[in-house]
């Protein structure tokens, strides 16, 4: 049975120029094609984000600079990791956070 995995990115940035872009771009399709089924969400990237404290303040900019995510359904976590090895976002300069989530709702 299938897992389901958050990849999220922290950092990088989009490189400048259309064909560089362009190329990024293909990249990422390039990736999720050969993920295939295992894609449950392709995800987006992050724009301007808030931190709300406990006391209810509110700062701009989350301090964890977290830049997008990808949902994946994968047999473990190790294939997960495997799969974020090849992520395009890597090439931006940014990192990849594997995460192994669940259904909280499940058997209710």
């Amino acid at each position: 049975m299938a897992n389901t995995y958050v990849l999220v990115y922290k950092g990088g940035k989009m490189p400048e120029g259309e064909a560089a872009q362009a190329q990024v771009m293909e990249a990422w399709g390039k990736w999720y094609a050969g993920l295939g089924d295992a894609v449950v969400d392709g995800g987006n990237p992050f724009g301007p984000s808030r931190s709300v404290s406990r006391d209810g303040s509110v700062a701009d900019g989350a301090p964890s600079a977290l830049s997008g995510y990808t949902i994946l359904k994968a047999e473990d976590m190790d294939t997960a990791c495997t799969w974020a090895k090849d992520c395009p976002v890597l090439e931006g300069g940014a990192s990849v956070e594997v995460y192994e989530t669940f259904d909280a709702m499940a058997g209710r």
